[in-house]
């Protein structure tokens, strides 16, 4: 029987404790909702970690022990330490996976693993959004139909300054018109990274059963391929 994938929620928890608008959607964090559906969906060994403990939740040995880690910033990306940043990337570079949800985008780490401005369009003024299924067959996605509807959400537009991304999973589109590379896929090193645009904090996103049915899917596709070939660097002698 396959061992449990080691995940650790990572949320910098600042919004719920100034915004009583936030707090009343997400009374224990946006953290401890994305945990518990994680949690439920089986399979999965769940801890979560915030900006405000010791080295950011994200010690040498939490990140041992992570095989994935989702990422919610928003506010105080500038406050996440350097070398922790430094610590994270190279767990990815070495296999851990990377799920970067919605303001997550201008994080240390992601633009430190894109390598660009990560810069995009936004508007805060209750658009629908519509996120439309770009590859079906996809691990991501699977068991979800075409297309999700949001009724309410923060609105993300292009142009987005990412690189290319190896695959678009998921497209949104906006009220005002707009539209928006909603889940796109990378790797760095070993680790394999999905960028998951939904989650402004205002709105209860991360109560949608589907989103959830996302980020659960996410996790599992991000997770190291088990007994992996192990790789070598460096001077080395010929071949017999």
């Amino acid at each position: 029987m396959p061992a449990d994938i080691r995940v650790t929620v990572w949320h910098e928890y600042r919004h719920e404790k100034k915004d009583p608008k936030v707090k009343a959607i997400y009374p224990d964090g946006i953290h401890k909702t994305i945990a518990a559906a994680l949690q439920s969906a089986g399979g999965l060994q769940v801890r979560t970690a915030t900006l405000d403990e010791p080295e950011h939740g994200l010690t040498d040995q939490v990140l041992a022990n992570t095989d994935v880690l989702t990422w919610w910033g928003h506010l105080v990306h500038h406050e996440v330490k350097d070398d922790v940043v430094a610590r994270v990337h190279q767990r990815i570079l070495g296999g851990m996976g990377l799920i970067v949800l919605h303001s997550g985008h201008f994080s240390k780490i992601f633009r430190l693993l894109m390598g660009t401005s990560c810069d995009l369009k936004w508007r805060e003024s209750d658009d629908r959004e519509i996120l439309w299924l770009t590859a079906p067959g996809h691990p991501i996605v699977q068991g979800l139909s075409d297309h999700i509807i949001i009724e309410r959400e923060e609105m993300y537009g292009e142009h987005f300054d990412v690189p290319e991304p190896e695959q678009t999973i998921l497209i949104s589109s906006f009220t005002g018109g707009e539209v928006f590379r909603s889940g796109v896929t990378y790797h760095r090193g070993a680790g394999k990274i999905f960028y998951f645009r939904p989650g402004h904090e205002t709105y209860p996103t991360y109560h949608n059963k589907q989103v959830q049915q996302i980020i659960i899917n996410a996790v599992r596709w991000a997770a190291p391929t088990p007994n992996s070939a192990v790789q070598t660097y460096g001077n080395r002698k010929p071949l017999p």
